[in-house]
Parts: C-alpha cells; sequence; structure tokens
C-alpha cells in the first residue's frame, strides 16, 4: 500500500461510512413499510401513473413568443449598450448626466428583458408583456433619446414608463 493509497483510503473512508449507513437505513425503512402492508394486505385502488415530463423549452414555447420577444429585446439591449459605451460624452456636467441617464436606461432594460423570460410562468403573461413592453419603450427610449442627443422632448413619458414596469410587476404577482 502506497501513499497514494493511504491518502485514498483516508478521504474516502468516511464518506463511505456514511453512504453505506444512510443506505443501510433507508433499505430498512423501506424493507420495513413494505413488509407492514403486505401483512395489513393493503393495495391501492388506483393505480398512480406519473406523467412524462416535457422539456422546459417546449412549455415556454408553447405558451406564447415572451422568450422570442425577450431575444428581440436582449440583442436591442445590447446593441443600444455598445453604442451607448463607446460613444464620446462630453466632460462637462451634461455629458456626466447624460451618461448616467444612459446606464439608468440599458440597466432597466436588461432587467425587463429578464423578465420577459419568466412570463409564460405567470398567470397573465399577455398583461404583463404589454406592461414590460410599454415600460422599456417609454422609459427606456426616452432615457436613451435624452442621452444620446441632449434633447429632453421624451421626458414626459419617463414616468409613464416607470409605471408601466409598476403595473407589470403587479400583474406578474397576481
Amino acid at each position: 500500500m502506497g501513499l497514494q493509497d493511504a491518502v485514498y483510503t483516508a478521504v474516502t473512508a468516511p464518506f463511505n461510512v456514511i453512504y453505506k449507513t444512510s443506505v443501510g437505513s433507508a433499505s430498512y425503512a423501506l424493507g420495513a413499510a413494505s413488509s407492514a402492508t403486505n401483512y395489513l394486505g393493503l393495495k391501492p385502488k388506483v393505480e398512480i401513473k406519473m406523467a412524462q415530463p416535457v422539456p422546459l423549452w417546449k412549455l415556454a414555447a408553447a405558451s406564447g413568443p415572451y422568450v422570442k420577444l425577450a431575444a428581440i429585446s436582449g440583442a436591442a439591449a445590447v446593441i443600444l449598450g455598445a453604442v451607448g459605451s463607446h460613444r464620446h460624452y462630453s466632460k462637462d456636467e451634461v455629458g456626466k448626466e447624460q451618461r448616467r441617464i444612459f446606464e439608468t436606461a440599458n440597466r432597466y432594460h436588461f432587467i425587463h428583458t429578464l423578465a420577459l423570460l419568466g412570463l409564460p410562468l405567470c398567470r397573465y403573461p399577455a398583461v404583463a408583456a404589454t406592461f414590460i413592453l410599454s415600460g422599456i419603450l417609454l422609459f427606456c427610449g426616452s432615457c436613451y433619446y435624452t442621452a444620446f442627443t441632449g434633447n429632453r422632448r421624451f421626458s414626459t413619458t419617463t414616468p409613464i414608463g416607470g409605471f408601466c414596469f409598476i403595473l407589470a410587476w403587479c400583474s406578474i404577482f397576481f
């Protein structure tokens, strides 16, 4: 027995003891339950049949276009993120403010794109999708416009988009 064998035995021996003990206890409990059932003559009235598991991607694909919408929104968020991060903002306060607005818009865009992925699991996915997409368009869109142009013409739609986000999360909850 070499050094490697000694180390292997020292490391694996405690796990083998725990494994054999738990397997032994489980098989003993199963055997006792089986014996009691047979002794009492208990038989199920109806045989329980398990449904075949369906892959998650099939479930999501069958419940609407939400995963595809999330893919499109995610691609748009990445593209806008790349454009905004490579854009040269001025060094003054206006440029810093535009960069901050851009980062906020991109963060919210990504977060709500991830929320679109979970919509097939909620009760009313069409309602939540409508509010999320409206929020992305109104909130993130107006922030992107302000960050890229410096023009605040559409800044009045930003709070409406934020309210759409709130309604979307509430509709996911209910």
